[in-house]
């Protein structure tokens, strides 16, 4: 039987702030955990490293980014 993972601590963007703004915190473990740092008993988004992974290459690579306006 192998032990439980320690608690990760959660990490807060470094695109956050502290007057309110964008607060997004992830925990990185066994799997990858994401949530409003705002709420931190709310929902949290859960990866697993491999899906985590694509999803950071998609953001790197412009993926998400909105079509520019004409």
């Amino acid at each position: 039987m192998t032990s439980p993972e320690p608690d990760p601590t959660w990490i807060k963007s470094s695109y956050s702030n502290s007057s309110g703004g964008n607060c997004v915190e992830v925990r990185l473990g066994t799997t990858v955990s994401v949530r409003d740092s705002k709420d931190p008993e709310g929902p949290v988004l859960t990866f697993t490293p491999r899906e985590w992974e694509v999803f950071l290459w998609g953001v790197t690579e412009g993926e998400f980014d909105l079509p520019a306006r004409s």
